[in-house]
């Protein structure tokens, strides 16, 4: 008996899958429209033209302006006896459509693999003589299998476009001369520079010398600030789950009001107090005859008030995750460690301790990494004063996050402040990634997976 009357299909279907290919490689969606799935390709055709009309109409000139940012910046150029403003080339509005560009065309290149690769799949099928999904099966399968990924589209198009493309923009910005006075524009052009930024900010003088006070400022603020919070969270919690320890939920609903309150008011709130001449604590202190303290004002004060009030705010934080620790902590240890004769700090040291690290060990790395991009607390208080004649454009108090705020926003040297965001991501990745991987909380969890 012929083969081929058997096998219909597989003989009239022999090398589609390759020529399925090849024709959605000419044309997408030739392909799929030679396997039969006509509303497929349909899409891939009309996802085609529009990328085809796109590219015709400035999307590759628009790659090409990311390159040279312009050539022709805005001028004043006479007509008789008059002068009209000619627009030239914006060097940022070139950067930012020179991404979107770019992003598109990468986004193209894998759609055109995708339909390539999908009619290839489809005319395997039809060579093995395998039924092809039509457009209701095609429907169906998608609001089967497909709905997550249906409904996880559109934050994932939200983060590439508000998350993902303003970092990659940032991160373009060091390695240009955007910065006041002589790179704004459209009256200047911006210039690709390379690493210049970054080894001006480490060999300029004045930059050198206000990075490095800043950023070991910042990191003696991050430690001390986490420590503080973190172990006095933990005190507090356990004060209040000590035995014998009456209206626990009181103390609790206490000590929880500062977290409660918007941090905002409490910050302003304490700025008020600690004023130096009109502040309620000063007027105190003089009337009983100690003087003023110079909280705010003198650059050592300053630094231990920020400390302080950010004690009264983190401490809640702590201690509500420490007392959820506590609860899970089975009692039939602590039991066990009184028949042997333990004391008080040794069941803390080898019982509460370690478990309370355990839970906890992450969330100390996040609220180390926080406290180093804490803008709330040093703006609102100080907003990086006193002042210090020795810094650029900062202030004693100030992080590398502040410090940033000012450059960007106060004095648009932009290209320093990329920089020293870059540097600051640099930072808290590093050490994040670092201290999770030495954590006994993500070890358990790679033994279990």
């Amino acid at each position: 008996m012929n083969k081929a009357a058997i096998h219909p299909k597989r003989t009239a279907g022999m090398g589609s899958a390759a020529l399925a290919a090849v024709l959605s490689a000419i044309i997408m969606g030739s392909g799929q429209m030679y396997n039969r799935q006509w509303a497929k390709g349909v899409l891939f055709l009309l996802a085609g033209l529009v990328s085809l009309y796109l590219i015709v109409n400035g999307l590759f000139s628009n790659v090409w302006g990311l390159v040279t940012l312009g050539e022709q910046p805005a001028h004043m150029e006479k007509v008789g006896r008059l002068y009209r403003n000619v627009p030239g080339d914006h060097s940022i509005f070139m950067m930012i459509y020179g991404l979107v560009a770019l992003l598109y065309i990468v986004l193209l290149a894998f759609f055109y693999v995708a339909n390539i690769k999908d009619a290839y799949r489809i005319g395997k099928q039809r060579e093995r003589g395998a039924k092809v999904n039509g457009f209701r099966d095609t429907w169906r399968l998608l609001g089967d299998k497909g709905f997550p990924y249906v409904l996880l589209a559109l934050p994932a198009i939200g983060v590439l476009v508000f998350t993902i493309l303003p970092i990659i923009f940032m991160v373009l910005m060091a390695f240009t001369n955007y910065s006041a006075p002589d790179h704004i524009p459209p009256k200047n052009l911006v210039d690709w520079v390379g690493f210049r930024t970054f080894t001006n900010l480490a060999t300029l003088e004045a930059w050198s010398h206000t990075f490095i006070g800043v950023l070991t400022w910042t990191i003696i603020w991050a430690v001390v600030a986490t420590i503080t919070t973190y172990f006095g969270g933990i005190l507090v919690a356990l004060l209040i789950e000590q035995q014998g320890i009456r209206f626990k939920g009181f103390w609790r609903t206490l000590f929880i009001l500062p977290y409660a309150i918007p941090q905002f008011i409490s910050l302003l709130v304490m700025r008020n107090l600690l004023n130096y001449q009109f502040g309620p604590v000063n007027q105190y202190l003089r009337m009983l005859g100690f003087g003023g303290v110079p909280w705010l004002n003198d650059p050592f004060w300053a630094k231990v008030t920020v400390i302080l009030v950010n004690m009264w705010i983190g401490i809640p934080v702590s201690m509500i995750l420490v007392l959820g620790v506590l609860t899970a902590i089975p009692r039939d240890l602590y039991e066990a460690a009184e028949v042997d004769g333990a004391t008080g700090f040794q069941k803390f040291r080898n019982i509460t301790m370690p478990f309370v690290l355990f839970q906890t060990a992450p969330i100390l790395i996040m609220q180390f990494a926080g406290n180093i991009n804490n803008f709330n607390v040093i703006f609102l208080l100080t907003n990086g004063l006193p002042a210090n004649g020795d810094y650029a454009y900062a202030g004693s108090t100030d992080l590398l996050v502040t410090w940033l705020y000012k450059l960007t926003l106060d004095n648009q040297r932009y290209n320093f402040a990329s920089a020293i965001g870059i540097i600051i991501f640099i930072i808290i990745a590093a050490f994040s990634l670092y201290n999770y991987r030495r954590s006994r909380s993500f070890k358990e969890e790679d033994m279990i997976q």
